[in-house]
């Protein structure tokens, strides 16, 4: 596993434009040298402020969307076009404003989909399609994503992955049903560990003076039980992407000696 490297930008537009404009780059370089790219999206306020200052980005007409395989890090488990569900809100925030293939878009299942209210079914279906598409020389039965993006909770929670809860305890199974999480919908879909370290990179995203806590307590040595955040790691890199409020309660001896 690669070790944490810090960006810290002077405010949340600024973090957000810098972030679309680096995946633009790493999706453009992944389709030049492997015809095809693969990134895992994340919600939030952070996630969408992504996905709206890419859809503004005129360079994002150097993506070929058709060679781009959409896939998601959690899921609220409500019914389809939900306006809660991580994936209404992506395609209100961009990917109804570009020209994806539907068949790479990978969303989770939804409440009244096939699995009905059957959460654990419903995972268990997502990780079938995740390892459906894993190469034969990827690690733990996922494809090895280029990027996969992760809000960071207040709490330190990444993904639906809570401090304490059976999820994030989990070693086997790359996706899993979470019941009982702090916040609602209590019920959800997240990938584990196991799958969110099989990405070739990681980035975790977190801005606003209400995420520097959990920035200093995931990057200042904690547990991942404790603070889920410290165990999301990518193979070949794990860049945490920081604005300066969530930067604020950092050590002075992790906080990168230039931000932009």
């Amino acid at each position: 596993m690669s070790a944490p490297q810090l960006v810290v930008h002077r405010d949340k537009e600024l973090m957000a434009e810098a972030a679309a404009a680096r995946l633009i780059t790493k999706i453009v370089d992944a389709q030049a040298a492997r015809g095809s790219a693969s990134v895992v999206l994340t919600g939030g306020r952070n996630g969408n402020g992504l996905l709206a200052a890419l859809r503004a980005a005129p360079a994002r007409d150097a993506i070929d969307w058709t060679r781009l395989d959409l896939w998601w890090g959690d899921e609220r488990f409500l019914p389809e076009g939900d306006p809660e569900r991580n994936v209404t809100q992506a395609r209100e925030a961009l990917l109804d404003s570009v020209p994806l293939d539907p068949a790479r878009v990978h969303a989770m299942p939804a409440s009244d989909g096939p699995y009905g209210s059957d959460v654990e079914a419903a995972a268990a279906a997502y990780a079938a399609q995740l390892a459906a598409a894993a190469e034969p020389g990827d690690h733990g039965g996922v494809p090895a994503f280029d990027v996969l993006m992760l809000g960071v909770g207040p709490d330190t929670h990444v993904a639906s992955l809570f401090p304490e809860l059976p999820a994030v305890r989990e070693t086997e199974r790359t996706v899993v049903g979470v019941h009982g999480a702090p916040k609602p919908p209590p019920i959800r879909i997240s990938l584990t560990l196991p799958a969110i370290r099989a990405a070739r990179e990681v980035w975790l995203l977190a801005a606003g003076a209400d995420k520097a806590k959990a920035a200093a307590i995931a990057l200042s040595g904690a547990g991942e039980i404790q603070a889920p955040a410290a165990g999301a790691r990518g193979q070949a890199r794990t860049l945490w992407l920081l604005d300066a409020a969530a930067a604020s309660e950092l050590p002075r001896d992790l906080y990168p000696p230039a931000s932009a």
